[in-house]
């Protein structure tokens, strides 16, 4: 089931593209559902992806397949049409297109967090940093955090990178969170769940895994993305 802006957003560009025959722009898209930033539409168009609408096609700009319509938008009989954006089929070097140009979105960073011994909890926002909003997912709020430590190192994370972490309660096993340790300590660690136990482990050997009572760890959101500079 579709959410009225979702569907407002479906018919909006399978009418631009049935009397066009090119699908909209994310700022027309923006225009037409009232919206303040390009990065609402991003997660109105991943949600129609994910549930399988429209496709997006690699390499190309503006380039949407409308795979279905609901029942309401007279879905039956629909024939799906691809849309050819205005790039070439052959995808660009990955240094050719400037960061800057991409559909992007900025994110407060909430402090520090430890890969290591744990610190302090996440205090209040410090500053902010600019992410791909292709790094978010479709649903929830997002924030940043600055590593300390290197407890994480052969997982990918080193001292001094900014993750990019999804607010979320729950965390599936293996997930790398961020752990909230009887409301005072965070620390940044693969979960796994060990009868009525959770088990806080690091990817490092220097650093043992710690087992702790279900009830003293808090999952304060899930790791989603990196930002190294070098």
């Amino acid at each position: 089931m579709l959410t009225k802006k979702q569907l407002d957003l479906l018919a909006f560009i399978h009418k631009r593209v049935q009397r066009d025959g090119v699908p909209p722009s994310f700022d027309e898209m923006k225009d037409a559902l009232d919206l303040r930033s390009k990065s609402g539409i991003h997660r109105l168009i991943t949600a129609l992806e994910e549930r399988g609408f429209i496709r997006r096609l690699a390499h190309r700009a503006r380039a949407i397949e409308v795979v279905k319509l609901p029942d309401s938008m007279g879905g039956s009989g629909f024939t799906p049409r691809v849309i050819d954006g205005d790039l070439p089929d052959t995808p660009p070097p990955p240094a050719a297109e400037p960061v800057t140009t991409l559909e992007a979105e900025e994110l407060p960073v909430m402090g520090q967090i430890a890969a290591g011994v744990p610190i302090e909890a996440i205090s209040q926002r410090s500053r902010g940093v600019t992410v791909p909003s292709s790094m978010l997912s479709g649903a929830g709020s997002h924030y940043a955090l600055e590593v300390r430590g290197d407890s994480m190192i052969e997982a990918g994370i080193n001292n001094g990178d900014v993750v990019v972490i999804r607010e979320t309660a729950v965390a599936d096993d293996g997930d790398i969170v961020v752990a909230l340790v009887e409301d005072q300590e965070a620390t940044l660690k693969r979960f796994k769940r060990r009868g009525s136990t959770v088990v806080l482990e690091a990817a490092n050997p220097a650093y043992g895994p710690r087992e702790l009572s279900a009830d003293k760890v808090k999952v304060q959101g899930r790791l989603v993305g990196l930002i190294r500079t070098y």
